[in-house]
């Protein structure tokens, strides 16, 4: 079962903007669950420039089958011309947090 599990991580520029992306993978049933941990420092390279910036990290939790309707929503949902989008598979896990982790997930 833990192979069709995955959890995807992202980045958003604040706790609204993370919200929001939040709320309708939610809606949508592209996630089960994500869990959203303000007051990340982000340090990285963009247009050959080091920034640092504050960020809000979202844990996005799934079924692989749906990574990729999510990925294409949180493009489309998110304010970065480039937003972080990581999936990592889920090794193991409680089989009754994961059976509720796919049926969260099912489409309607």
């Amino acid at each position: 079962m833990p192979e069709n599990h995955i959890v995807v991580l992202s980045t958003a520029p604040d706790q609204k903007s993370a919200e929001n992306i939040a709320a309708a993978l939610v809606e949508q049933r592209l996630a089960a669950c994500v869990n959203l941990l303000p007051g990340v420092t982000s340090i990285y390279r963009w247009k050959d420039e080091v920034k640092r910036e504050p960020e809000c990290l979202l844990l996005i939790k799934t079924s692989a089958d749906r990574f990729e309707a999510l990925r294409q929503r949180l493009r489309e949902l998110h304010p970065y011309e480039l937003p972080e989008i990581i999936a990592l598979a889920i090794g193991a896990g409680d089989p009754d947090y994961l059976a509720w982790l796919t049926e969260s997930t099912r489409p309607r």
